[in-house]
């Protein structure tokens, strides 16, 4: 059972090693936008307006993303006043239960989510008028992201030998 517990926290580390890059890109992009709407507004004769808009929407979908990293790292809200009161074997199952519970929420937000998107399909953003549906995007897969986080996460601190504090010693 450390066999499925290694590769479990492998492939969790794998995929939050795709997603922090993601991440970068998106705050490099960020930072050139937000450096480029200062030029537009100060500097050069444009009149440029994407800039804003595509600020904002690019810092929501770097934030929602972050989410299935922390949860990948266990560096996620919880409550560890409570949780490191107990012994390992029940912190093992309170970890479980508290896994499931965030799954279980996760994944509602990833399926109204993707009504969220298809809905806004039929609505536009205010300067550039392109569907809402694409900056939506972003909240059922950060969402999926997070579901699949958790369960990798969950199956390793269950099975693995010295339960939940050993993700934190594991490398990809």
């Amino acid at each position: 059972m450390q066999g499925l517990a290694d590769r479990s926290i492998r492939a969790s580390r794998k995929l939050n090693w795709y997603v922090e890059r993601f991440c970068v890109a998106l705050l490099m992009l960020l930072v050139l936008d937000v450096w480029l709407g200062v030029m537009v507004r100060y500097v050069l004769p444009v009149s440029w307006t994407f800039t804003e808009e595509l600020a904002r929407y690019l810092m929501i979908w770097m934030a929602l993303l972050a989410v299935s990293s922390g949860i990948s790292h266990r560096e996620h809200i919880g409550m560890l006043v409570i949780f490191e009161r107990f012994p390992p074997p029940v912190r093992k199952w309170l970890a479980v239960v508290f896994d499931l519970v965030a799954l279980g929420f996760f994944a509602l937000i990833a399926v109204e989510g993707v009504g969220f998107v298809e809905r806004g399909f039929s609505r536009y953003t205010m300067i550039n008028e392109i569907p809402k549906a694409y900056p939506f995007l972003g909240v059922p897969m950060a969402a999926t992201l997070a579901c699949i986080q958790l369960a990798l996460v969950a199956v390793h601190d269950f099975f693995a030998k010295d339960g939940v504090t050993a993700a934190e010693r594991v490398e990809v």
